[in-house]
């Protein structure tokens, strides 16, 4: 897990956001026993330093606690990472404190889906598994930024048409005038693939002029607002991308935002 000076190592994006080592978790039952618990379903008012040490309060009755992560990200909001010393620590405090209500609201718990960076640290594996995770994000920013050069010279008719021919996935269903709504500087993105994250997002709008940035909308796999400084911008961005194929099965649909 990313400590409070790391959240903007590398590549200036926090490896919550791209799946990284601080992958979400899945159902108890779904994922081989960690040390390290994905918690969801959290009050998203209550402060970063206050939640973490509530956090710590509560699950250090467990057993020793080497890290608690809470990140106030668009994608982490509600969510957070509590990483034990060891595993059978992690599984007492799943069974335990699964559904307790904390802040008025039930807590969700779940294993981490991969090793924390503290347990890394403590392995002597970080290192080796940062750059890993840096070489990843280069190669994927590049392949992105290669089918932006091309998405961007090529109309979106022409695409689809190329798509067509070529035998692949055909585009998504095209989004009428009516569905695209009214100028607005905020696009609103749906049918996303699950592995794409905000970096890999980033790489495809910011190609346009006036981006601002992107947020995934919490608790909603797929969909996700982008930015610009003006309506105009955002227009051009809408009909340069509209239909953009991120994978032969997924086409992204761009209307403005409500």
């Amino acid at each position: 897990l990313l400590g409070e000076g790391e959240e903007n190592e590398g590549e200036g994006k926090t490896d919550v956001a791209e799946g990284g080592s601080m992958a979400q978790g899945g159902m108890a039952g779904d994922l081989p026993p960690s040390q390290t618990l994905y918690i969801s379903n959290l009050r998203e008012k209550v402060k970063r330093e206050e939640l973490k040490k509530s956090l710590y309060a509560v699950f250090s009755q467990f057993g020793p606690i080497l890290d608690v992560v809470a990140l106030k990200t668009a994608r982490m909001r509600g969510q957070a990472f509590v990483v034990f010393k060891d595993i059978g620590s992690a599984t007492n405090a799943l069974r335990d404190m699964q559904g307790f209500p904390f802040y008025d609201r039930p807590m969700r718990l779940a294993y981490a889906k991969t090793k924390s960076d503290a347990v890394l640290k403590v392995e002597g594996t970080y290192e080796e598994d940062r750059q890993r995770r840096i070489e990843k994000r280069k190669a994927m920013k590049a392949a992105m930024e290669a089918r932006v050069r091309t998405s961007v010279q090529e109309p979106p008719m022409k695409r689809a048409r190329m798509g067509e021919s070529a035998g692949e996935a055909p585009t998504a269903t095209p989004v009428t005038a009516a569905e695209v709504g009214n100028p607005n500087k905020i696009l609103f993105v749906e049918n996303l693939p699950s592995q794409c994250n905000d970096v890999a997002l980033s790489v495809l709008f910011q190609q346009f002029q006036g981006f601002k940035g992107v947020n995934f909308v919490p608790g909603k796999a797929g969909k996700a607002f982008v930015e610009f400084e003006t309506d105009s911008q955002a227009g051009v961005a809408l009909r340069g991308l509209q239909g953009f194929k991120l994978t032969p099965e997924f086409h992204m649909r761009i209307t403005f935002a409500k």
